[in-house]
């Protein structure tokens, strides 16, 4: 059995990543494969949801897809960063204290 990647604040639960996009959308496909391959680079799951599906998160989110929260956190919108994305889903990672 595959021990679950950590958030990287020690509490042992694994992280999540969900895309919000819709059918149709070309960069919602485009982000689609950029978000699945720092997925599996990470270890981490990947949902996704449509806002045709959910009228809360048309509301919300229909001039910004696509959308990607990792753990309920909005991270990024209408374009992805792979590097950005990869940094925030890296095992272990954690703030540095500045002083």
């Amino acid at each position: 059995m595959r021990s679950a990647p950590t958030d990287g604040q020690g509490s042992g639960t694994a992280q999540q990543v969900r895309l919000i996009g819709k059918p149709g959308c070309h960069l919602c496909d485009e982000a689609r494969m950029v978000v699945a391959a720092e997925c599996r680079r990470a270890g981490v799951p990947l949902s996704e949801v449509s806002i045709l599906d959910d009228a809360d998160l048309h509301a919300r989110y229909w001039d910004q897809i696509p959308v990607v929260e990792v753990d309920g956190e909005q991270v990024e919108a209408l374009r992805v960063d792979a590097a950005r994305l990869r940094a925030r889903l890296r095992p272990g990672r954690r703030r540095r204290l500045l002083w």
